[in-house]
């Protein structure tokens, strides 16, 4: 999984859009942002595109096939096993592994 790029915009410039959010999450999110090191929009940010792109992982492995000739034989078990899963399953996992990366990433 590529890292994700930060984007590099003016804040006068950007796009705007006001979000009601529901009681507690501004205090949550805020907490998460003060443990990544980033600011409130950045942390947003971050997981809205981390976010698109899972969404955009699972669209494209749609088209890999089980008897692709690329893939070893537990690769195609581990598919099969990735497509038995529920779409919020599929989206937790994903998310999960992009975390540990994240965090490998981060040790280096």
């Amino acid at each position: 999984m590529n890292p994700i790029k930060q984007a590099v915009y003016s804040s006068r410039t950007a796009d705007k859009f006001v979000v009601r959010l529901p009681d507690g999450m501004r205090d949550r999110i805020a907490e998460v942002a003060r443990n990544h090191h980033r600011s409130m929009n950045s942390e947003i940010i971050a997981r809205l595109e981390q976010s698109l792109l899972q969404e955009g992982a699972l669209d494209s492995d749609v088209s890999i096939s089980l008897d692709s000739p690329e893939l070893s034989l537990h690769e195609r078990e581990l598919l099969q096993r990735f497509r038995q899963l529920t779409h919020r399953q599929q989206n937790a996992l994903v998310a999960l592994i992009a975390h540990d990366v994240e965090q490998a990433a981060q040790e280096d």
